[in-house]
């Protein structure tokens, strides 16, 4: 009898779905990256005053044309379905038929789960060409903008940022897509 070593068994985003239709994920936190399902911690009250705050911010910089959505999947790769904490596309909610595939800009507003933001994530986004990225650090108190993918064979996806800019509650950023358009980093914490 031949011996085989165990495998990881990778699922897709069809065999994903499926397992989410019969109730796997009921009252779960779960995205799929690289095949592997990821359950996410609740989020504490500063992640969720953040998410808000920040969301508000940027539908008051972005304006009509443009659709951001909290907490909604970006549909990446055949095996990664990740949920954001926060999209920019363009367009409103009701010109996507599917999730979308790309996002102007990617927000994830982070406390547990930095590392994985950071290293994790941030190389699938660099891996899908998003051109901007930002982590509202609950952590350091910190926004940290991430620009300019570039190939990395280190990097869980290939890819990393090349550009990394940590910005204080007392500067301002501006999107890729609105350079024009500043926004304090202070309307983004909590």
């Amino acid at each position: 009898m031949p011996l085989t070593e165990p495998r990881t068994v990778r699922w897709t985003k069809d065999e994903y779905h499926r397992l989410a239709e019969t109730g796997w994920f009921d009252d779960r936190r779960v995205e799929l990256l690289d095949g592997e399902i990821f359950e996410m911690p609740v989020p504490k009250m500063p992640h969720v005053i953040a998410l808000d705050a920040t969301t508000t911010a940027l539908r008051n910089a972005f304006g009509a044309g443009y659709w951001v959505s909290p907490q909604a999947p970006l549909d990446l790769t055949l095996t990664s379905e990740p949920i954001p904490d926060l999209f920019v596309v363009p367009g409103k909610a009701r010109d996507y038929t599917n999730h979308p595939t790309t996002a102007l800009l990617v927000v994830e507003v982070s406390d547990t789960t930095l590392s994985h933001d950071r290293n994790r994530k941030g190389s699938l986004y660099a891996a899908a060409r998003i051109q901007d990225y930002w982590i509202v650090n609950l952590v350091d108190h910190r926004l940290e903008v991430y620009r300019t993918p570039v190939a990395d064979p280190a990097q869980p996806f290939g890819m990393r940022y090349s550009q990394r800019t940590v910005l204080a509650p007392g500067d301002t950023v501006s999107p890729l897509v609105l350079p024009q358009v500043p926004i304090a980093v202070a309307d983004l914490l909590p």
